[in-house]
């Protein structure tokens, strides 16, 4: 896949107005710019935890939350397969508009969503534009995969977030998404065997792959120690 355009975006850069991640309760935190890393083509030894604030929040009863998420975002190109791994799940969007735009995500495919959260808000506003600074700008966490339906590049989104769903095997061929916060403490009723078996059975299959550390619910050295047995 041809990821130019998104190392070219993705620089690493702040955000510092109320847009995107960023919009989550900038008036009453004391935080108030996100950091966005970039993009690099590597390994999986190349995901590593990172310094800065990537996702910032108020939490009823905890107060404000600053979580820190990955030095850089890594883009692993196999023969066939090209893997992705962001922070926050709303990059996913620019990576799946770069497989479109390369012809290596046919319009129409089925997306396998695994995450403990649909992701299915719908956004303040419909994609325009550059679809990375439309990812960044507009889309967050929670409402990433509404415009990519609405585009024509998903016509089935299977959602994956309870143990009976993954006994679902995926139509080929179709584009594999796991926010790795399906591992969260909350989501232990769901058997770790279990969802170690079925992403390491379909991982193989799919012919894009985005995944999410999410930050905000996943320790990032946890999350990347999942990630490595996962592979």
């Amino acid at each position: 896949m041809d990821s130019q355009r998104l190392t070219e975006f993705y620089h690493g850069f702040f955000i510092d107005t109320p847009q995107g991640n960023n919009a989550f309760s900038l008036a009453a935190r004391r935080h108030k710019k996100l950091f966005v890393p970039p993009l690099v083509r590597g390994e999986l030894k190349d995901v590593q935890p990172g310094e800065a604030i990537v996702f910032s929040e108020i939490v009823p009863g905890s107060g404000e939350v600053n979580a820190t998420g990955l030095r850089q975002f890594v883009h692993i190109a196999r023969p066939d397969q090209d893997i992705f791994i962001v922070d926050n799940h709303n990059h996913a969007f620019s990576c799946w508009s770069a497989g479109v735009l390369s012809g290596v995500i046919p319009p129409g495919s089925t997306l396998v969503h695994v995450d403990q959260h649909k992701d299915t808000r719908i956004p303040d506003a419909p994609p325009v534009g550059d679809f990375c600074h439309y990812a960044n700008a507009v889309l967050n966490v929670g409402n990433f995969i509404p415009p990519a339906v609405d585009l024509g590049w998903f016509s089935r989104v299977v959602q994956v977030g309870t143990a009976e769903a993954f006994d679902i095997e995926p139509p080929d061929p179709f584009i594999l998404d796991i926010d790795l916060d399906i591992f969260a403490p909350m989501m232990d009723h769901i058997p770790y065997v279990l969802k170690i078996s079925r992403l390491r059975r379909w991982i193989p299959r799919a012919r894009v792959i985005t995944i999410a550390t999410s930050p905000f619910f996943m320790d990032q050295p946890a999350a990347i120690t999942i990630l490595q047995e996962l592979f």
